[in-house]
């Protein structure tokens, strides 16, 4: 597993966590939205390990900003790395899945591509951006063997999993639950086993798809 970050501090953890659990992995630092650095990530993959078979685009940003405050260079770096960095990867990734017979490219997006609060035109343009690329992509590479789907999360709570000295218990309230038809809020292992399930083989049938996993929060009418 190849773990590309911009943030030496995480890269460097989750590098370590994950050999100290037998893992095979190295953190590759990398800005999505700076060509060189994503073609120095897959010149090395290739070096490495000759092969490529899996790509997830999970690098993001969130700034939620009121309209009238939005500046030009905010917009502008939010795009550049949701929506410009998966592109970016996947037309790096291209070749050597092609040259491997094939692969599986996911695109993490979100449920603020299909619903909005106040002040997130930014991060909702760039995901919805990325659901539109996904089918694109999935076109364009499907006669080599390379599928292409999207992943939509919903509330997903990252208290846990953020680099050490940044970790703390979350603390969710009952309405907080209840926004949820399944009773809680995410887990980042919700957005992991589908990610798993879309990477596999056996489902060969799926791509330009976008699944959205999200505990049923965006089906469910709220009335106030």
């Amino acid at each position: 597993v190849v773990l590309a970050e911009c943030d030496e501090e995480a890269g460097r953890e989750a590098e370590a966590e994950l050999r100290a659990a037998g893992k095979e992995v190295w953190w590759q630092p990398t800005d999505v939205s700076r060509e060189e650095d994503v073609a120095r990530l897959f010149a090395e993959v290739e070096r490495r390990c000759g092969r490529l078979d899996i790509l997830v685009n999970n690098a993001g940003i969130s700034r939620f900003t009121p309209l009238e405050d939005l500046t030009l260079a905010e917009w502008n770096r939010v795009l550049a790395v949701n929506l410009t960095g998966t592109l970016l990867c996947s037309q790096h990734a291209a070749p050597l899945m092609k040259a491997s017979g094939g692969g599986s490219i996911i695109n993490i997006a979100s449920t603020r591509a299909l619903m909005s609060e106040p002040g997130s035109e930014a991060y909702a343009a760039s995901k919805g951006g990325v659901l539109a690329l996904t089918h694109a992509l999935a076109i364009s590479l499907g006669p080599y063997g390379i599928r292409v789907n999207a992943i939509s999360p919903g509330w997903i709570e990252t208290a846990r999993w953020k680099k050490k000295r940044l970790r703390h218990e979350p603390e969710h309230t009952e309405a907080d639950r209840a926004q949820h038809p399944v009773g809680r809020v995410g887990d980042p292992m919700d957005i992991a086993r589908a990610c798993l399930f879309l990477a596999t083989e056996r489902e060969g049938f799926i791509t330009g798809q976008n699944l959205v996993i999200d505990g049923g929060m965006t089906v469910k009418m709220i009335y106030v």
